[in-house]
């Protein structure tokens, strides 16, 4: 973590249990960054909070400090049972639940809670045991979750500390109904510590706070302190035939240590990185249709750097704590400004710098106004011809699920050519002959 982000508050210095701060230090945590800085005193004085922070700047580690806190300091209601955890935390993505589960762990290394992890795609009955066995603290995502306190094998009434991560997420990712049917099964905002953050505090969220939790104090650090500043910004001008080739120059010159590539659309991120790999660039691809272990595989093996490229749709977007991306290629604009910014996001984080290259192209470059209004800046224009890959140097995709249509043959652009398509069609990229089949005459019926 950078320095120069670091606020001059020391965890020390707030009256914090000897268990948590021997966590902070042997994490290596020594200083506040500005969120944790801001909401730790309204957390240690038992108030709710609703938090604006983007992913990377400290939001995890401010509420799983408050909630230790509070749980070491409260003990439990007499009657709980074990089915009864005391503190849930709700994640719109499985990535995130288990980015969340794995800090609370390195955070709470000296303590002595238990931890439950719940969300969809894998683990089902070992999931389901854990959380029969009992739990302390719950992490989950609000499907799996629901089914589980459906079939009983766990209830919300003792609950005594609350976190909703990303709740602006949960709106877009259509979960508030499942959002609502966890809360109403809570007890009393009034007795419960409950903790929002949210990437932009917007009507709808700050609502669903103040109908959910105590009076919240509203904290908000702006997008433009967290991340645009520290991101070298860029928006190149291709038409649709030139993204491919103006990423792969951009890539072969600039020579990102580690990069992600966003798309809007999964086939978009399939056809990247198949052209990517094509071209001796091995990408990784992350799309939601991913199992969750092959999902989880790939980010590990390209946190490790055995893949220096990911392309990834939207559901990479926010939540995953990836090192060390030095570059955001925005292969397609996202349509919503704050997506833009949560992209970026990848990058500079913790207070580093980062690179976010951008393609306004002839399908997104009527988003670009909305997005250079919420950033507050005019995003510099890249001179594309000194990147633009030559097309005799553009190589074939790996592979190609199926041909777009209206693509033109041979290597100009992203269609394939007749000999690219396999054995469906001969090298001339004409269908062979249909052989017909002839019909057997019926055999005469008896008299």
């Amino acid at each position: 973590m950078s320095d120069q982000y670091l606020t001059e508050h020391r965890f020390d210095e707030f009256d914090l249990p000897h268990e948590v701060l021997r966590g902070l230090e042997a994490a290596g945590f020594t200083h506040c960054t500005p969120i944790q800085a801001e909401v730790l005193p309204h957390l240690l004085r038992g108030e709710d909070v609703a938090g604006q922070a983007q992913t990377g700047t400290g939001k995890t580690a401010a509420f799983l400090i408050g909630l230790y806190t509070r749980l070491l300091r409260h003990g439990p209601h007499p009657k709980r049972q074990p089915t009864q955890p005391r503190a849930l935390i709700l994640a719109p993505t499985r990535e995130l639940a288990i980015q969340i589960h794995r800090d609370a762990e390195t955070l709470g290394r000296f303590l002595d809670f238990r931890l439950g992890l719940a969300y969809g795609g894998v683990d089902y009955e070992k999931q389901r045991r854990t959380l029969q066995a009992g739990v302390d603290i719950l992490i989950g995502t609000p499907g799996r979750l629901i089914d589980y306190f459906k079939q009983r094998v766990f209830d919300l009434r003792a609950l005594e500390v609350l976190v909703l991560d990303e709740a602006d997420r949960m709106f877009d990712l259509g979960f508030i109904k499942d959002l609502r049917y966890l809360l109403r099964r809570m007890p009393h905002p009034e007795k419960r510590l409950s903790m929002l953050f949210s990437a932009t505090l917007s009507y709808r969220v700050m609502e669903l706070a103040y109908e959910h939790m105590n009076n919240p104090v509203r904290i908000e650090v702006k997008p433009e302190q967290v991340t645009a500043e520290r991101v070298e910004q860029q928006v190149f001008y291709p038409a649709n035939d030139e993204k491919i080739r103006l990423l792969i120059g951009l890539m072969k010159k600039r020579q990102p240590e580690r990069s992600i590539v966003f798309t809007n659309t999964k086939h978009g991120a399939e056809k990247v990185a198949a052209w990517l790999g094509g071209n001796d660039i091995p990408a990784a691809l992350l799309s939601g249709d991913v199992p969750q272990r092959k999902r989880q595989r790939l980010l590990n093996e390209f946190a490790e750097g055995k893949y220096r490229v990911l392309v990834a749709t939207d559901v990479a977007a926010r939540g995953l704590h990836i090192p060390d991306v030095t570059h955001v290629f925005n292969f397609d604009l996202p349509q919503s400004a704050e997506d833009y910014v949560h992209r970026i996001g990848r990058t500079a984080r913790a207070g580093s710098s980062g690179t976010a290259l951008s393609f306004a192209c002839e399908d997104t470059s009527f988003y670009l106004p909305d997005i250079e209004e919420y950033v507050g800046q005019k995003l510099p224009v890249g001179d594309m011809m000194a990147y633009l890959l030559p097309e005799d140097e553009l190589q074939r995709p790996l592979r190609m699920e199926r041909r777009p249509r209206g693509s033109g043959r041979g290597r100009r652009g992203p269609g394939r050519s007749g000999e690219a398509r396999g054995d469906r069609r001969n090298g001339e990229g004409r269908r062979p002959p249909r052989r017909r089949r002839r019909r057997r005459p019926k055999a005469a019926s008896g008299g």
